[in-house]
C-alpha cells in the first residue's frame, strides 16, 4: 500500500507542531491510524517501503494487499467517510488549540499518530462540539474531558466486546466458500445501523434512570456523595480453578457469572457498577433491595453444579461516585467482609443491619421480635412487622485499615 493509499504524505506541509495526537484507534492493522503502526514523519507508511516489500505478485503480498483494502472499506463504512485531515488541520478546523485537541482525543483513548492524514469530517465535528458545550459555559474544560474519558473508556470496552464476542461467531466461515474476511462487510453493513439506533435506545433509558435517581437525591451534596448499600459477590477458589480449567472452559465459567450476575441485579432494583472476572460490584439505594440481591445470588449459585461456591459482603454509608464507578470507606468495607464471609454466605456491616432495622426489614432485636409475636399469639399485644430478613451478631474482629468492625450474618427469616 502506498502513501497515497493510505491518505498520507510523505511531509505533510501542516504540521505545525512535532508530536501531536490523536486519531480514533479504529483503523486496520499496519494503517497509521493505529498509533505505533503510524510512519515517522518523512518515512513511507508501513509495508510500503519496497526494499522490505515482498516481489510484486507474490501470493502473500497479494493476500496483504486484499486485507487492507477490506480493512479500509471497512473503515469507511464505519467512520461514513474518508479520511481528510491530519489532527492539526482538524483541530484548526475546529476552532481549537491543538494542545485541547490533543487532551481531548487521548481522554477518548485515541493513540498519537504524528501527522498523519487520518481523521474525518466527524472528528472535526466532535472536537468542535466538546469545545462548543466549553465556550457556552455549559462544561469546564476539565468536565468535558472526563465526558470524553468516560464515553471513551465505555465505548471501547463496548466495541471490544462485540467484536470479540458478536461478529466472531456470526463470521466462521460459511459453506459458501467466502472466507471470514469476505462476509465481515456486509454483515457490519447491515447490523451498523441497527446497533447504533440500539445503542442510542439504551443509553437514553440509561440516563434517564440515573438522572431520576439524582433527582430523587434529598439535597445537592447527596447528588455526588450518596448514602448507598454496595455489595461485592466473590467466587471462592478461582485462583485454583485457573490452573484446574482450560482457557476456554474458564472464560465461558466467567461469562456465565457475569451474566448471572448481571440479570439477578438488575431484576431486583439493582446497579451493577462493575465486573472483575471472579467478582462483581454492585450498589443499590435500599438496603432491603441489596440484601434480596445478595440472598438471590447465593441461592442461584449455590444450585447451579456448574459454579464454584459464592460469598458476599454488603456495607451501607456514604459513596462517592465518579464515572459510573463508586469510591470511599464503605466500598472498602464491604470489599474486605466478603474477603472473611465464609462460603455461600453473605456478611453485612452494623450500618447495613441498623438501615434493615431502621426501614422494616429486619428486627432490631431477635429477643423483641419474638416477644412481640408471643404476645401477638396470647392477645396482649400487635404483631410484629412481616419481616423479610433475620441478622445474626458475629464476633468483633480487626479489619485492616478499618479498625475493628462488627460482621452480622444475613439470611432469610423463617
Amino acid at each position: 500500500m502506498t502513501a497515497d493509499d493510505s491518505g498520507a504524505t510523505p511531509r505533510d506541509v501542516d504540521t505545525g507542531d512535532d508530536a501531536v495526537p490523536g486519531a480514533p484507534d479504529g483503523g486496520s492493522a499496519g494503517d497509521p491510524a493505529r498509533g505505533g503502526d503510524a510512519p515517522a514523519e518523512g518515512s513511507a507508511p508501513a509495508g510500503g517501503d519496497p526494499a522490505h516489500s515482498a516481489p510484486e505478485g507474490a501470493p502473500a503480498a497479494r493476500e496483504a494487499d486484499d486485507e487492507n483494502t477490506i480493512a479500509i472499506r471497512l473503515e469507511q463504512l464505519i467512520l461514513g467517510a474518508d479520511r481528510r485531515y491530519t489532527p492539526f488541520q482538524a483541530a484548526r478546523g475546529a476552532g481549537v488549540s491543538m494542545d485541547l485537541a490533543a487532551r481531548f482525543w487521548r481522554a477518548m483513548g485515541f493513540a498519537d499518530i504524528g501527522q498523519v492524514k487520518a481523521l474525518t469530517e466527524a472528528d472535526v465535528l466532535a472536537l468542535r462540539r466538546l469545545a462548543g458545550l466549553v465556550e457556552a459555559g455549559l462544561l469546564s474544560e476539565a468536565m468535558a474531558i472526563q465526558v470524553a474519558r468516560s464515553t471513551g473508556q465505555t465505548t471501547a470496552r463496548l466495541a471490544d466486546w462485540q467484536i470479540d464476542s458478536f461478529l466472531e461467531g456470526l463470521t466462521e466461515p460459511q459453506d459458501s466458500g467466502l472466507t471470514r474476511t469476505e462476509i465481515t462487510y456486509p454483515l457490519v453493513e447491515l447490523l451498523l445501523p441497527e446497533l447504533e439506533e440500539f445503542l442510542v435506545y439504551v443509553w437514553r433509558r440509561q440516563l434517564a434512570a440515573a438522572t431520576g435517581r439524582v433527582v430523587r437525591a434529598q439535597d445537592d451534596a447527596e447528588m455526588v456523595d450518596r448514602r448507598l448499600a454496595v455489595g461485592f459477590a466473590d467466587l471462592v477458589g478461582f485462583t485454583r480453578l485457573t490452573r484446574r480449567l482450560e482457557e476456554e472452559e474458564l472464560g465461558e465459567l466467567v461469562e456465565a457469572f457475569e451474566t448471572t450476575c448481571s440479570d439477578l441485579v438488575a431484576a431486583h432494583g439493582g446497579r451493577l457498577i462493575k465486573t472483575l472476572g471472579d467478582e462483581v460490584l454492585f450498589s443499590a439505594d435500599d438496603a432491603g433491595v441489596a440484601a434480596e440481591i445478595g440472598l438471590r445470588l447465593i441461592e442461584t449459585m449455590t444450585n447451579d453444579e456448574t459454579m464454584p461456591e459464592l460469598r458476599v459482603g454488603i456495607a451501607f454509608g456514604t459513596v462517592t461516585t465518579r464515572m459510573g464507578d463508586v469510591f470511599g470507606t464503605t466500598v472498602n468495607l464491604a470489599s474486605r467482609l466478603t474477603s472473611i464471609a465464609p462460603k455461600d454466605t453473605v456478611l453485612v456491616d452494623e450500618a447495613f443491619a441498623e438501615e434493615l432495622g431502621r426501614i422494616g426489614e429486619a428486627p432490631v432485636s431477635e429477643a423483641e421480635a419474638a416477644a412481640a409475636e408471643k404476645a401477638a399469639e396470647e392477645g396482649t399485644g400487635s404483631p410484629p412487622p412481616p419481616y423479610r430478613f433475620a441478622l445474626q451478631p458475629m464476633w468483633q474482629r480487626p479489619v485492616r485499615g478499618l479498625g475493628v468492625v462488627e460482621p452480622w450474618l444475613l439470611s432469610r427469616r423463617d
